[in-house]
């Protein structure tokens, strides 16, 4: 990745807006979502299945033919199939399961317990999402003569709970195989009842020598809908066309789902900031279609098209975060079809206009700029934008500079939709990271982890997001004479999180904006594909980049902590130290562990490491198994500042049950002091240098310094008496001085003074949850310990 310069090959730019949901992970599915479409129960066992949904890559099914019992439960002693996607995929997609000892599925992969075993004498097959003993159940369909009635035996079974025969369920009697004769194959309501009408079956004692065969689209619609300007004539959803025979704006009017849409000629529709327009297939233009800075225009059907009739327009119109000067670039990527760069940027000097050749990025110093100074290269005018690249672009000479203005930049076609493949180079005459700069391709937020998932073997798992938080500088390195710092890249990880680049913004989320490109890690030479299952209409996924804060996993598995470096002059820096599943203590890939970039040009920086490694990490992933009070997380320290400057550390944010149930300490080994960072910052000072051990984070007691006395833990007992009050005592013949109480997040809950060695406080405002005490003693001594209240 090329360092940012100051002159005519400005480097890396300001990330435009994104924000991010990490809402990732699989589909979750109701009834319907799914048809079973066919079974073979004469060996071998055999059977198909529709989605009627688009599903993202990991969504998981779980097919099993043991029986539903009345009472709410399986039988039981029967087996369970699990098919997981191994890429996002389309409704009307159709899977065949089939037994080879194991099972194995045409499309994605398959878990088999080797129990499943379709019986020719009556059998069924019930699909559901969810843990065994409170399964979501999806569909189902039976195949024995007693039809829907109770798990009795083997073959029998009650209607699943949540299902309704005819609906959402089929019964075809007794019989050993069965094939669905394609009676309905347009639009998902259409196939759902055609399925589920068991007339609609072929039946067949003798095994099918095939399954599955029709065609589905779910695109057709079953009615048409149409917007006045007012009212609708009816309820728009994805089974409808919707007509837009009015100005509609979906931030005021409300979010539209639609099977289809037509703008006629002469209205405008709207999609507003913080709202959105779902559209399952094709869209016609003969009006005008604009979509806002964070508003989302979704197409879900891969096969679905857009058009702009003559006279129509269509627009997607981008606001940047507030620039300080014009020569500050943004990562543009274009979401219409055929835009050229000087329709989008006409009044932008040629020479402040670039697109990214990998190819040509060579390091092999390991400083992330390229050893020859030809990766940018000229964006002409007239060059089409390529859907999936990224763009540097400044603005005007004539930007407000220095009023905090947004630039602006307006692109006019037919929207991007469907799968769109873009090309990764990994060139390797690099010895260092092959940087690629990519951008979303549509109309809508993309979901980040969604895309690395179906392309992880092209690319890896972090995202490198310019943010502009410092003007450029001589002192940084590049290939001008002025160029920009490193530290203003904001990251995301798939496995790890996010960190924010200054102290004003929040952490990216997860969701790559509109309009938005950034830097990627190439692994080999490749194509990455942007596919629609990928789009987001969440409203807050295609917000003002940093608006939100990071993803939360709620799961009490992970703990991660945030530290931020700041200083009286204007330093930031933040580090991200994370315990999540897949990471280990060693050197992990970008998606669990990614590094600060030139650590030799920032004026200041915190960061992790790893014995052995060179490398100095901004996130750092970390195995759960080694949280624990004994752990110890050492940051290293460098400064470039000259100067007299005041340096502060703060646990800025942290999650998890352990984190949540045990404070934070920080060590200082060049002073030998432990501090409560969980009850206040800590201030230092620095001389000039590279100081890559004299901070530790510490959890234990037992660690930390004697000058706090948190050695000897038996040095304050704390009593909880009763009606709130608590008694505090120290036994080293000692008076007690001063008593300060904490929460967990450090906020200072009560100041007590003392001029004896026992007494006795009010704690009326604190009730069942962990407090700090942080006592002072008649010797200037400091006890540091943790207590409960009930």
């Amino acid at each position: 990745m090329k360092k940012i310069t100051f002159s005519k090959y400005f480097t890396f730019l300001i990330a435009l807006f994104g924000a991010l949901n990490f809402g990732f992970g699989q589909t979750t599915l109701s009834a319907g979502d799914i048809v079973i479409t066919g079974f073979n129960s004469d060996d071998p066992d055999e059977f198909t299945f529709v989605l009627l949904t688009d599903v993202s890559n990991t969504t998981s099914i779980k097919f099993t033919d043991n029986g539903w019992q009345s009472s709410g439960s399986f039988r039981s002693n029967e087996g369970i199939i699990e098919w997981t996607a191994t890429s996002a995929l389309s409704c009307g997609t159709e899977i065949t399961i089939t037994d080879g000892s194991p099972f194995s599925a045409s499309i994605g992969n398959v878990t088999d317990d080797n129990q499943f075993q379709l019986s020719a004498t009556g059998d069924q097959i019930l699909a559901y999402q969810g843990a065994d003993i409170s399964p979501t159940f999806i569909y189902a369909i039976n195949f024995d003569g007693t039809g829907w009635s109770n798990a009795t035996t083997a073959s029998t079974s009650a209607l699943p709970t949540g299902l309704t025969n005819g609906t959402n369920a089929v019964n075809l009697g007794e019989i050993d195989n069965a094939n669905y004769n394609c009676a309905s194959v347009s639009g998902q309501s259409a196939i759902l009842a055609g399925v589920s009408s068991s007339v609609n079956w072929i039946l067949d004692n003798n095994r099918l020598a095939s399954l599955g065969g029709c065609t589905y689209t779910c695109g057709t619609c079953v009615s048409t809908v149409t917007w006045n300007g007012t009212t609708w004539s009816a309820t728009p959803d994805l089974t409808t066309e919707a007509i837009i025979n009015g100005d509609y704006d979906s931030s005021i009017d409300g979010d539209l789902s639609a099977c289809s849409l037509t703008v006629n000629t002469g209205f405008r529709l709207t999609v507003g900031n913080n709202s959105f327009v779902e559209i399952e297939n094709d869209v016609v233009v003969d009006g005008e279609l604009f979509v806002e800075t964070s508003g989302n225009f979704v197409q879900n059907d891969a096969l679905g098209t857009f058009t702009v009739n003559a006279g129509g327009l269509a627009r997607v119109n981008k606001q940047t975060p507030p620039k300080d000067q014009w020569y500050y670039y943004t990562y543009w990527s274009s979401p219409v079809v055929n835009e050229t760069i000087g329709s989008v940027f006409p009044d932008v000097d040629g020479d402040r206009r670039f697109w990214f050749n990998a190819a040509n990025f060579i390091d092999n110093n390991g400083d992330d700029i390229d050893d020859f100074g030809n990766d940018w290269q000229y964006a002409l005018a007239g060059a089409t934008m390529t859907p999936g690249v990224g763009y540097a672009v400044t603005e005007a000479r004539l930007f407000p500079s220095g009023l905090g203005a947004s630039g602006t930049a307006s692109f006019e076609g037919e929207f991007n939709t469907s799968d769109v493949p873009v090309t990764i180079t990994s060139n390797p005459a690099n010895t260092g990271t092959k940087w690629n700069l990519i951008g979303n391709p549509y109309p809508s937020a993309v979901n980040f982890v969604d895309f690395h998932t179906a392309n992880s073997t092209v690319i890896d798992g972090a995202a490198y997001f310019w943010s502009q938080a410092t003007p450029p500088d001589a002192g940084n390195s590049g290939n001008q004479q002025i160029n920009f710092s490193k530290n203003d890249y904001a990251i995301y990880t798939v496995g790890s999180g996010a960190i924010q680049n200054d102290a004003f913004g929040n952490p990216p989320n997860g969701f790559i904006p509109s309009g938005q490109s950034f830097f990627i890690a190439g692994l080999t030479d490749g194509t990455v594909t942007f596919t629609n299952a990928m789009r987001e209409k969440n409203a807050l996924s295609n917000s003002q980049f940093f608006k939100n804060s990071t993803t939360k996993n709620n799961s009490t598995t992970f703990n991660r902590l945030w530290v931020n470096l700041t200083s009286n002059n204007g330093v930031f820096n933040q580090i991200l130290v994370a315990y999540v599943d897949g990471a280990t203590n060693a050197k992990d890939a970008l998606a669990y562990d990614a590094p600060r970039l030139s650590i030799n040009d920032l004026p200041a920086a915190l960061y992790t490491s790893i014995e052995g490694i060179d490398t100095k990490f901004a996130i750092q992933g970390k195995a759960t198994t080694s949280l624990n009070e004994d752990e110890v997380i050492k940051l290293g320290f460098a400064t470039n500042i000259n100067v007299e400057t005041t340096y502060t550390l703060t646990l800025a944010q942290f999650e998890g049950d352990f984190l949540t149930n045990n404070p934070v300490y920080l060590k200082d080994n060049l002073l030998n002091k432990v501090h409560n960072l969980s009850a206040s910052d800590y201030t230092f000072t620095s001389d000039v240098g590279e100081f890559n051990s004299r901070f530790e984070v510490l959890f234990s007691q037992a660690s930390l310094s004697t000058d706090e006395f948190a050695l000897n833990s038996k040095s304050l007992k704390i009593v909880e008496l009763e009606d709130d009050r608590v008694q505090f005592t120290t036994t080293e013949d000692l008076s007690i001085k001063n008593i300060n109480i904490y929460d967990l997040l450090g906020r200072q809950l009560y100041t007590f003074k003392g001029n004896s060695d026992s007494e006795i406080y009010s704690l009326s405002n604190i009730s069942n949850s962990i407090y700090i005490a942080k006592v002072e003693l008649s010797n200037g001594a400091v006890i540091t310990k943790k207590a409960i209240k009930k």
